[in-house]
């Protein structure tokens, strides 16, 4: 389908730039933005524009005049869709459409289709069903008041019974109650998974982002996995969760969730929080930044704003998420240098380029350490009877050397945190006997 793109500009929003704030994202980024969502789902852009509002209609957002202007681009390109890449009401939807004669989708509209056709699970479908109930709720509007099921009462004085659309909005409702119940047992299903993690507590390191970030090309380099990975807005949706051992011998989880974007819909925010709740439960979060793009410091903004709002407030995140600068392979070479060493004297940022592998073991080692907290030395015999422990020692240690006795017992030299040694000697049965304290990480 051949489709205008429109990014409304309002005035009003402008005002005076505040000197604390960040970077308001640019014009031109949000056209770019919004014509990569349309072309995200196949859609042919036959034109585009940056439209600027002096005073909003609440009507039709738009003044008779662009509105106009846009009706003449729709016809000199043959066009049948408008997207806006702005939040409209439903009775300025309507309206847009009537005036154009053409399907008029706005910014929320557009994402839950990008999503609708992303999601591959079952999780996912019913997540991206309940959010899109949830939007088309609001737009039904009463252009069906003639269609009556029933009077109500007897005689002229019975007024009309249960209209069409209140029937619409009552399977609505029914339907939006039965996902709800879908989805909070879901809820109660990775509440389960989690705590069966935790049993086997290895770390959970949560990678996050605004889309296109390279979330899923870094979570492919580190892990090996076969992640859907595309130069694409929203190429991945489903979460995807995959154990890892980093060099060093330390086991973890990585998650590689759903990238983030500025004016999130709340139906896709509430919908999710299933699925989000794995950022939650990270012990240490990765923000992957696209570098390359111009406008990566206002998405960063969003990402954090996004953080922010799920619980995970500016004080905690500092201990916890790591700035992940990726996609330096585009940069210029006197830029990318430059960037290099900005990272080197911030302790929260990694320079890495996904693609090339550049600074994927540096970030990996600094991984490991922020996992590792305090290393202990310790010197450990595992008895015959309990070499069912091994698995689990090797899954939370480091073992330098290994030395299998003639009794059957097994002595063991081992690096490992101080509350997994103590988690190791409550295995064992015994207390906590450190070897060599003096070892130097």
């Amino acid at each position: 389908m051949r489709a205008v793109v429109i990014v409304p500009v309002l005035k009003a929003a402008r005002g005076k730039p505040d000197p604390a704030a960040p970077a308001p994202r640019s014009d031109e980024a949000r056209l770019e933005e919004a014509i990569g969502l349309a072309r995200a789902i196949d859609l042919t852009i036959a034109a585009s524009a940056i439209v600027t509002v002096s005073q909003p209609k609440p009507g039709t957002l738009l003044g008779t005049g662009k509105i106009a202007e846009i009706k003449a681009l729709l016809d000199a390109h043959d066009a049948g869709l408008v997207i806006v890449d702005h939040p409209l009401t439903p009775v300025q939807q309507r309206n847009l459409e009537k005036e154009w004669a053409a399907k008029v989708i706005d910014r929320t509209g557009l994402i839950l289709e990008i999503f609708g056709r992303r999601a591959s699970t079952k999780e996912g479908t019913l997540q991206v069903e309940l959010a899109h109930l949830n939007y088309q709720r609001g737009r039904l509007v009463r252009s069906w008041t003639h269609l009556e099921r029933q009077r109500g009462g007897a005689g002229f004085m019975g007024g009309p019974g249960e209209t069409q659309i209140e029937a619409d909005r009552r399977l609505l409702q029914d339907k939006i109650v039965k996902l709800e119940r879908e989805l909070e047992q879901v809820r109660r299903t990775r509440q389960l998974h989690r705590s069966k993690r935790k049993k086997v507590p290895h770390p959970i390191v949560a990678l996050v982002g605004y889309t296109n970030a390279g979330k899923s090309t870094l979570f492919n380099r580190i892990t090996g996995a076969g992640v859907l990975a595309e130069d694409m807005l929203f190429a991945t949706l489903d979460p995807t969760l995959r154990r890892m051992k980093l060099p060093q011998g330390r086991t973890v989880i990585l998650s590689d969730t759903v990238g983030f974007i500025s004016d999130l819909p709340t139906h896709l925010v509430a919908a999710f929080r299933a699925t989000l709740e794995e950022v939650l439960e990270a012990d240490l979060i990765l923000h992957v930044r696209d570098m390359s793009d111009p406008d990566n410091g206002a998405q960063s903004s969003d990402v954090l704003r996004i953080l922010a709002d799920l619980g995970i407030d500016e004080k905690d995140g500092a201990e916890r998420i790591l700035e992940v600068w990726n996609k330096i392979d585009r940069l210029e070479p006197e830029a990318r240098e430059a960037l290099v060493q900005k990272a080197g004297t911030q302790p929260n940022v990694m320079a890495v380029s996904a693609i090339s592998g550049e600074g994927v073991d540096a970030l990996l080692a600094e991984i490991n350490r922020r996992l590792s907290g305090v290393l202990v030395d310790r010197d450990v015999i595992v008895p015959v009877m309990q070499l069912q422990l091994l698995p689990w020692i090797y899954d939370h240690s480091i073992v330098d050397a290994r030395e299998d006795l003639e009794d059957g017992n097994v002595r063991l030299e081992l690096r490992l945190t101080e509350t997994e040694a103590a988690e190791l000697d409550r295995r064992l049965g015994i207390g906590q006997k450190p070897v060599r304290e003096d070892w130097e990480r």
